[in-house]
C-alpha cells in the first residue's frame, strides 16, 4: 500500500509543468513610423467616346421565331430519322420520327402552346416483324494448332524400392508328432 502512494506521488510530481504558470494580458502596443512615402492620389484614365460606326448591342426581348427541319435516310445502314419543328412566340408545334428495328415507324407530333406543357401524340405505322436470325458469315479457322509440347510424366507407377524384411520368423520349438 505504502509503494502504490509513493508510486502514485512520484506519477503527479512528473507530470506536473515546470516553470511558473502563463499569465495572459494584452500584447503591447508598438507602433512604427512608415519608411515609405505614401503612393500618389489615383486618377483614372481619360474615357473614349465610341467610335461613329458603333451600333447599340440587340434587344433580345422579341418573342422567338424560327423553323426547321433535317432528315437521315441511309438505305445501307437501315438508318432513317428526322425532326421538323416552328415556334412562334410562345406557340411551338413539330414532329420528330424514326424507323425501329422491328420495322415499324414511330411518328411523334407534339404541341406547346404557352404554359400548357408539352403535349405529344404516339403513332406507329407498319406492323412488326421479327425475321429468324441467319448469321451471314460462318467463320471457320485458317489453321489447326498441334500442341508442340508433351510432357513426359516425371514420376513411375512401379516403386523403384522394393524393401526386403530383415529377419525370417522361424518357430522355437519343434513339436513332436503324436501317432496313435
Amino acid at each position: 500500500m505504502k509503494v502504490l502512494l509513493v508510486v502514485s506521488l512520484a506519477a503527479l510530481a512528473l507530470a506536473a509543468p515546470e516553470g511558473p504558470r502563463p499569465t495572459y494580458a494584452p500584447a503591447p502596443r508598438y507602433h512604427p513610423t512608415p519608411a515609405y512615402t505614401p503612393a500618389p492620389a489615383y486618377r483614372p484614365a481619360p474615357t473614349y467616346a465610341p467610335p461613329a460606326s458603333y451600333r447599340p448591342a440587340p434587344s433580345y426581348e422579341a418573342p422567338p421565331k424560327y423553323d426547321f427541319n433535317w432528315a437521315v435516310k441511309d438505305d445501307y445502314s437501315g438508318n432513317d430519322y428526322g425532326h421538323q419543328e416552328s415556334r412562334d412566340g410562345y406557340n411551338t408545334q413539330g414532329s420528330y420520327y424514326v424507323q425501329l428495328p422491328d420495322g415499324r415507324l414511330q411518328k411523334v407530333t407534339y404541341h406547346v402552346d404557352g404554359d400548357s406543357g408539352y403535349v405529344a401524340e404516339v403513332t406507329y405505322e407498319g406492323q412488326a416483324q421479327y425475321p429468324a436470325h441467319q448469321p451471314s458469315y460462318h467463320p471457320t479457322p485458317s489453321y489447326h494448332p498441334k500442341p508442340a509440347y508433351h510432357p513426359t510424366p516425371s514420376y513411375h507407377t512401379t516403386p523403384s524400392y522394393h524393401p526386403t524384411p530383415a529377419y525370417r520368423p522361424t518357430p522355437a520349438y519343434t513339436p513332436t508328432p503324436v501317432y496313435g
